[in-house]
This record gives structure tokens, C-alpha cells and sequence, in this order.
């Protein structure tokens, strides 16, 4: 390589001095001296010219050996940029870890002098050392239940995540509630301005619902009862109610999450706060009975209250319009999950639960070493609850933005639509999440698919794939991949 720079590096200077020699006149005596500079300038551009040629011959050569070597039909890959380092990545500690977690990672940060919260610092290594893929900028994309302010009230309590509270604002279009009843106890007849979801996490509940036609809906025991892992869907605008049953002694917790992230708990519309803003006069002429018929409403509203738990053979009220005709309760608890290599997947949408226009679900189940692949949703955001394990997200947002968060069982994560992104469990048991979407159908593209299904050459030109990496690519989803 240096005998080749120095060719061109001779032949260029050379050429300069003899294109800057004065032009022979016509009628001048061409000068003898002049003649020997100009053969030698001649000589040596030669000389130079061909050793030029010889080591492009050479590198072209190597690149024939390299464009061989790979395959006859793909253009070889273009070192454009370095290659991705092989630096190890994984997390450096754990919440069962006994070392004191530090800002290093390889020759990277250093310690910390000042005071840290080591049990916080430990539940998110790869924000105190994330790995060297993560740059740039991304929204905090985790929220801890345990973080959220709980409201307690006699039978029960709730607490919330939303948009409007500040404490994940990446998460602008769903927010959540995480509720506990106990048995007996009511969350009092209310309606929402959004559509409102649940998954049952412990225990059974009942609810009842009128629609605009005016037909009702209950919760029996001996089908429509909800138990753990089933749902239910409210449309907004319909008023509804939730009752812990007596199924377990313990009563019920639930999580809801509702279509829109500014949305807070506190500014449901709820019976007795309705009333209890309402001249008794106008109750009265509206009911068509006397003002001492309202003498006991409650002042202000009960939001939760604790009651005797519903009988196991209710019904609904007879009604002259019917039933609605979509439940509103969905057995998810009775669906069979797909086993995938390396864990499982439920999913319901409007496909299968039809009043459920709004929001989709899958329940994911990944076992140790295993992890959800690398995929990303067109057009919806998922807004992510962890019931059991520890998992392991980065997530890419486009412009060299990546970063990575770290859950735990009660946590809160956000993917917006069309982040790239993966679940990877990290703990010794299995990892079970829920992926809910603000969508009436389930979606999702998996990047080994999109490879498997585009033609190889452009994926080698890429990626520089072998063959049997190319061979090795699938054509249908894994969505949960096991361990290699």
C-alpha cells in the first residue's frame, strides 16, 4: 500500500513540474538539457502509471477473491461504517445481587462517591450501566405501580398511571388503574368518557351495565362471573359496576387501563357524587316521588364502599329491551395459549370479543433464556403490564436513538407504535406480561420473518450474512424465541 501511495504521489508531482516547464516555440531551438528532463518526467509518469495500474489490478483481485468467497450472486457488503462490537451487553447485576452496583461498564464510567439508592440501582442496571448499543435519546418508558400515589378508601384502594400525572408522558394514549376490592365491596355505579378494559389478576368480580337501548347486563356465577385472567370491556358513556365476589375470601384485584393517556380515575362521573349535586327538588319531580324519598343519599360520592357480596344465582332485572346483545365479559381464562419455542401467546381483539373496539391484548409467557422477538407494531402503541418475572427491553426509536429499561412484576412499560423492540426474561422463572393495544385488531411484524421473506441478496448486501444464516431465517413468527 505505501509503494502504491507513493507511485501516485510521484507521478502527480511529476506531471506538475512538466505540465509548469515553458512551451517550445516554433521557431525557437529546442534547449539539449531540456530534452533529458522531459524523458525522465516521461519515464517516471510511466513507471508510475504502471504501478498504479498493478495495484488496482491487486485490490481488484482481493475484492474478486472477497465477492467469491461469499456468494456468486449478491454484491459483497460495503465497509461503509465499522463493524457492530462484540462488547458483552447484558445486565451487569440483578435485584438478588450482592455487589454494590456502580456506573462501569467495561473501560466505560466510573464509581459512585456520593449516596445511591442501591435497591432502585439494582432493579435498573441498564440505567446505571447500559449497555454500549443504547444512544441518544428516549423517553423514560417504565413506570412502577408501587410509585404511584394509592387513594385508600373503606374496602378497598385503587392507584393510577397516567399522561396527565406526569409520570411516564411517553405514554400520551392509554393509562392505567391498578384496583383491589374487597369481598363484598363495590366500585360504585359510575360511567367514563373512554372505553374501559380489565384483566382480572386475583379473584372473580360481577358487574352489571345498562346500554343507550336500554338493555342490561349481569354477571351470574354460573357463567358470566369473572375469574383470574378473564376480562371485561365497557364502550364510553355506558354505566356500569364492579362488586368483589365471595369466591375468594381475599375479594378481587384488577387492573384496568383506559384509551386515553390523559385519562385520570379521579374524574370518573359517579352516581353519588351526580346526586349529590342536584337540588332534592329536582330529584324529586325527575323521579316523580317527594324530596323525604332522598333524605339518606350520601353528601358526596362513596367511590368505594364495602357491601354484602352478590348472591351466587343473581340475575339481571327483567327488562322489556332485552339483553345487550355483546357481552360485555370475555373468558380469557378459558382460551387455550399458543405454545411457541420458548414460552406462549393468548391473544384477544374485536376478532374474538366483539364489544372490544378499542383495545387488544396478548398475554405473553417467556420462559427463562428465552425472549420475545424483535418486532415492532405498525400503527398502535402498547402499553405493557408485568404480572410475574423479570424482563429486558431496549427500544429503538429511528435516529440512533436506543435505550434500555428493565421490569419487574407490577411494572408499567410503554412501547410507542413502530419502535423496534424485544422482551428478554432475565430471571431464573417465567416471565408473563400483558401487550395492550389501542386497537380493535392485534398486529405485529417480526424482523426475522421481514428478513426470511425478503430477497436474500438485498439481506446479504445489508447485513453480510452467510448462507447459512440466510438458510436459518424463518419464515413465520416465532413471537417468542427459546434459548439457542
Amino acid at each position: 500500500m505505501l509503494t502504491f501511495s507513493k507511485a501516485i504521489l510521484c507521478a502527480v508531482l511529476l506531471a506538475k513540474f512538466a505540465h509548469a516547464a515553458p512551451a517550445a516555440s516554433s521557431s525557437a531551438p529546442v534547449s539539449s538539457a531540456a530534452a533529458p528532463v522531459s524523458s525522465a518526467a516521461s519515464s517516471a509518469f510511466a513507471t508510475a502509471s504502471s504501478a498504479v495500474s498493478s495495484a488496482f489490478a491487486s485490490a481488484s483481485s482481493v475484492a474478486s477473491d472477497v465477492h467469491r468467497s461469499s456468494t456468486a450472486s449478491a454484491p459483497p457488503a460495503s465497509a461503509t461504517v465499522p463493524f457492530a462490537s462484540d462488547d458483552p451487553n447484558g445486565p451487569l447485576w440483578n435485584e438478588e445481587s450482592k455487589s454494590t452496583p456502580e456506573g462501569i461498564r467495561g473501560t466505560l464510567g466510573s464509581n459512585i462517591l456520593g449516596p445511591q439508592n442501591v435497591p432502585i440501582a439494582l432493579q435498573n442496571p441498564d440505567l446505571l450501566a447500559p449497555p454500549t448499543t443504547d444512544e441518544g435519546s428516549v423517553q423514560n418508558a417504565k413506570w412502577p405501580f408501587a410509585l404511584s400515589h394509592n387513594r385508600l378508601q373503606t374496602g378497598g384502594w385503587a392507584r393510577q398511571q397516567n399522561g396527565k400525572l406526569d409520570v411516564m408522558p411517553i405514554a400520551a394514549s392509554m393509562a392505567g388503574v391498578n384496583m383491589r376490592l374487597e369481598a363484598g365491596a363495590v366500585r360504585e355505579l359510575h360511567w367514563h368518557k373512554t372505553a374501559e378494559w380489565s384483566y382480572v389478576i386475583k379473584g372473580s368480580v360481577q358487574v352489571s351495565s345498562v346500554n343507550s337501548d336500554g338493555q342490561n347486563y349481569l354477571g351470574t356465577a354460573a357463567s358470566l362471573i369473572i375469574s383470574a385472567g378473564d376480562l371485561w370491556y365497557f364502550p364510553p358513556g355506558v354505566p356500569h359496576s364492579l362488586q368483589a365476589t365471595d369466591d375468594d375470601p381475599d375479594g378481587t384485584e384488577f387492573l384496568l387501563v383506559f384509551d386515553d393517556g390523559a385519562f385520570s380515575e379521579d374524574s370518573t362521573f359517579l352516581l353519588t357524587d351526580w346526586l349529590a349535586h342536584v337540588p332534592k327538588e329536582v330529584l324529586a319531580k325527575n323521579f316523580k316521588t317527594n324530596v323525604a324519598a332522598f333524605d339518606h343519599i350520601p353528601s358526596r360520592q362513596l367511590y368505594i364502599f364495602p357491601s354484602a357480596p352478590p348472591p351466587d344465582d343473581a340475575q339481571a332485572p327483567s327488562d322489556p329491551q332485552g339483553q345487550v346483545p355483546s357481552p360485555f365479559v370475555f373468558h380469557m381464562s378459558k382460551v387455550n395459549a399458543t405454545s411457541l419455542d420458548g414460552g406462549s401467546v393468548r391473544i384477544v381483539d374485536s376478532t374474538t370479543f366483539p364489544v372490544a373496539q378499542s383495545i387488544a391484548v396478548a398475554e405473553v409467557t417467556v420462559e427463562p433464556g428465552a425472549m420475545r422477538e424483535l418486532h415492532w407494531h405498525p400503527t398502535q402503541d402498547e402499553w405493557t403490564y408485568y404480572l410475574e418475572g423479570n424482563g429486558r427491553v431496549t427500544l429503538f426509536a429511528a435516529e440512533s436513538n436506543a435505550r434500555t429499561f428493565n421490569y419487574d412484576a407490577g411494572d408499567v412499560g410503554f412501547v410507542p407504535a413502530s419502535f423496534g423492540h424485544y422482551v428478554e426474561n432475565t430471571g431464573n422463572s417465567t416471565l408473563r406480561f400483558l401487550e395492550i393495544f389501542n386497537t380493535d385488531r392485534y398486529q405485529d411484524i417480526s424482523l426475522n420473518q421481514w428478513l426470511a421473506l425478503t430477497p436474500p441478496d438485498l439481506v446479504k448486501a445489508h447485513l453480510d450474512l452467510d448462507d447459512e444464516t440466510i438458510a436459518h431465517l424463518s419464515k413465520t413468527k416465532y413471537t417468542v424465541v427459546g434459548p439457542a
